[in-house]
């Protein structure tokens, strides 16, 4: 049986560790403010308005998403250490089960990426517009998959590879490949254009592309022109969410039996 209580204690000492990276979060919200009052303001006045009517309003939705996706990838990191310091075999000697354990790192992942995303989200009301109750819902249920699909990743990952330094590589790799094949920077209309097919499907079905297509949907809906059903995007998250937990999670247990 699963105590929420247990799952609760475990998040609330995984999030006491997130303070102690003030500095790395500062320079985080840094790059990320950096990207939309700099980056956006300067191709505001050169991409072209035809394709993007307002690359400011454009961008701003996607960097709530990756503020989202780069806090809940860093559980990851921690579950990495813990392991290679042998370090979960004094939390496995405390009581609670290794599922609620499990549960708790994806939990903790999820807390992350809220409390980093809150900033962003309240910028984008203040810009955009105020979302209604139901698309205030939409918002949350968007974010809760999204940095659960991501911390899983990145547990997964980091109990996937033995080695420190192949593992930070691929955690690297991994983390560019989402954070730049997706629709953040980029219209989804350009990369059809300009990219194979089998390209544009994998960003498209990026699952921080979907994310930052539900906010923009909801958020800035004057910059998009392509048609989407919120339903449909909220199904593939799901389904993304669905697999990621589910390998994470497995992953995970068979490090923490071995």
């Amino acid at each position: 049986m699963i105590y929420p209580r247990i799952i609760t204690i475990i998040a609330y000492r995984d999030l006491q560790r997130f303070w102690k990276y003030k500095w790395w979060l500062a320079g985080l919200v840094a790059m990320n403010l950096a990207d939309l009052f700099i980056f956006a303001l300067i191709f505001r006045g050169i991409v072209r308005r035809d394709l993007v009517p307002d690359y400011f309003y454009f961008l701003a939705p996607g960097i709530a998403s990756i503020s989202a996706f780069a806090a809940a990838f860093t559980i990851g990191r921690e579950v990495m250490m813990e392991l290679r310091r042998a370090f979960h075999h004094y939390l496995l000697s405390l009581p609670f089960s290794r599922l609620e354990l499990v549960a708790g790192r994806v939990v903790s992942g999820i807390v992350r990426g809220f409390i980093y995303q809150i900033p962003f989200i309240i910028l984008l009301i203040v810009i955009a517009k105020t979302p209604s109750f139901l698309d205030l819902l939409i918002v949350v249920s968007t974010t809760i998959m999204v940095t659960a699909s991501m911390s899983s990743l990145s547990i997964a990952i980091s109990t996937l590879v033995k080695s420190l330094e192949f593992q930070a590589t691929i955690r690297s790799l991994v983390y560019f490949i989402i954070f730049f094949m997706s629709n953040v920077f980029y219209p989804e209309s350009i990369i059809r254009l300009r990219f194979p097919e089998i390209i544009y499907i994998m960003v498209v079905n990026n699952p921080i592309s979907i994310a930052t297509t539900i906010y923009r949907d909801i958020f800035t809906p004057h910059v998009i022109h392509e048609t989407y059903s919120i339903e449909v995007l909220i199904a593939k998250l799901a389904i993304w969410t669905a697999i990621l937990v589910a390998t994470g999670s497995i992953l995970y247990m068979r490090n923490l039996q071995s």
